[in-house]
Formats: C-alpha cells, structure tokens, sequence
C-alpha cells in the first residue's frame, strides 16, 4: 500500500477539478487498482477539523508513513514571510509543506502554480508566492535547490494551467509501482515522458507551420493558417504532449482554434500579461517572430521561413475544410 498526502496551497483547485477527470487510469483506478490509499485530499477526503489535524501531525511527525506528498498552489510566504496570508488547519500553510516535504519518499508539484508560482508569483506578486523548488525559472523556491525527498529525488514537476490529469494519475502509478527512480527529469524537474516533445508535436495545423502560412483571424485557426505568426500561439517553444495525450480523449487548444499559452513553461503568464502581449505575436521591427521555436537562431529561422513561403504548395494557402 502506498499512501498520499495532498495539500492545496494558494489555488485555484484547477489541478484538482483537473485530476478528478482523469481516465487512463482514473482516480478511483489509483485506489483500486493500485493499491495508493490516499490519507487526505482536499475533496476526498473524508475527515474534518481535529480529525484530518490528526492525519497531518501523524505524517509530520514520521508517526504515519508518507510515500507521497501532493502539492498543488503556490506556497504563500506573505505577509512578511509570516505565511499568514494562507492559514490552513490553525497554522500558515507554508509550516505545513516545510514539516511534511522531508516526510515525504516522493515530493510532486501539481501544476504551475505549485511547480514555479505560476500566475500568482506574477509582479508584483503581492502575497509573496513561490513554487515548491522554484520561482518562475530560478532553482530554490520553498524548499530551497538542494532540497531532496527521503528517496533522494528533487520535487517532480507536473506543470500546466492546469495539469492534464492522466499526467498525473501516470506519474502517481509509476511512485505506486516502484518505479519512481526511473522517472527521468527534465532540467526543470518535469518528466520527459511528457515534457521531451512540443506542443506542436501532433498539431493537425503543423503543415501550416512548415510553409510559413498565418491565419489572419479567430476562427480559421481550425481551417486555414497557423496561429503562431499573429496570434502568439506558443506551440513551437512549449514542451508538453497537449496533441498526443488530448483532453478529454477529443482535442487541444490548437486543434480548436485557440493558440498554445505555454502555461507548461516557467515564463507563463509570458510578458507579464502586459497590454497587447495577449493572443498577439510580439516582433522584432514588425516582422521577425520575438520568441522562435527552440533550438534555432533567428537567422537561420528567417532564412528558412523565406525558403518556406517561396515554395508553399497553393494547397497550404487554401480552406482545408469542406461542407
């Protein structure tokens, strides 16, 4: 039996509505199939007030074994690194995961939020949000750089606004299963199984891509063109499986016409959401792309991107959907 623990920090609870839909396999699955039995969550759990207090004290403590510590939200350190601005079970929550995370065989971060600060740890960031053992991009966090569960691993990092939930349920069986140790990581501690490949991989626009042709508005992104040129789509510099692992076993953000946030990535919210940063490519001198697809320059990109256009096929330039 591997037990779990799963506290929710400054969040939304997108992460959990998100889990709640897992399928292959699902939550129940996790329980039944398994053999997690998880000791509480937010909207499992059974137990109330002292009674999941006792739950919490007994796996602080080493009195209740932990194998794995589910975090989900930003850990709030505000006010005046008080952590008061987020009091959960009669004490800060930031006390919570600095007493529980060494506990813990495993440590994961579930979500944006709990991996980098995500949204909340945007400027000014007012409340003093930071992820578990980051801050947007620079290693430390909460639980500092050198932190490392009982098991010798540093946080995992399921990232995502909100995390798709069968990466989730995944990596929970693998920990289940003792397989923990063969999880490879990213630099950013995510697991390559889903965070080696792009957005883009999958994207049924991707042909678009490749002859340089952009959609000029909303609504042909389904049809005609890619979102990437004016419409910010992020889907060449994001890694996450969003066109190979689709949501809700049906579809994606760029498969429906809405360009990729990248909200897999510490950056998210990119540019800080500042005015006409939004749903907007931004450029260098009105044309040439700010941000490119990772592992190129933007000479070469041009180069290439020139070379693409001359010898688009009409096909590219044309509606790819019929009635």
């Amino acid at each position: 039996m591997t037990t779990l623990l799963w506290l929710q920090g400054g969040a939304c609870s997108g992460n959990t509505m998100s889990f709640l839909n897992a399928e292959q396999p699902s939550a129940c699955d996790l329980v039944t199939d398994f053999g997690i039995e998880v000791l509480w969550h937010p909207s499992l759990g059974m137990e109330m007030g002292d009674h999941a207090q006792e739950i919490f004290r007994a796996c602080a403590s080493g009195e209740q074994p932990l194998d794995i510590f589910v975090f989900e939200g930003t850990v709030i350190l505000g006010p005046n690194g008080t952590g008061r601005f987020n009091m959960f079970a009669d004490r800060p929550m930031k006390d919570w995961v600095a007493e529980l995370a060494p506990q813990a065989n495993v440590v994961v971060a579930i979500g944006d939020c709990a991996c980098w600060g995500g949204i909340p740890a945007t400027a000014p960031n007012p409340v003093d949000s930071v992820g578990l053992q980051y801050l947007k991009r620079q290693r430390g966090g909460f639980l500092g750089s050198e932190f490392r569960s009982k098991w010798g691993l540093p946080v995992i990092n399921i990232p995502g606004c909100p995390a798709h939930p069968d990466w989730v349920t995944q990596i929970l069986v693998a920990i289940a299963t003792g397989r923990a140790k063969d999880i490879a990581l990213d630099e950013l501690q995510r697991p390559l199984t889903f965070f080696k490949t792009f957005t883009q991989t999958g994207c049924t626009r991707v042909q678009f891509f490749e002859y340089k042709q952009a959609t000029k508005e909303f609504g042909q992104g389904t049809r005609t063109g890619c979102l990437f040129y004016e419409f910010g789509c992020r889907g060449p510099m994001t890694h996450s499986p969003c066109n190979r692992i689709l949501w809700n076993r049906q579809s994606s953000k760029t498969r429906a016409g809405m360009p990729c946030t990248g909200c897999t990535e510490p950056e998210f919210p990119f540019y800080d959401l500042a005015p006409g940063t939004v749903f907007k490519t931004q450029k260098i001198s009105g044309v040439i792309p700010k941000d490119i697809p990772e592992g190129t320059d933007h000479v070469t990109y041009m180069a290439h991107a020139a070379a693409a256009r001359v010898a688009a096929p009409e096909w590219a330039k044309e509606d790819m959907f019929v009635v």
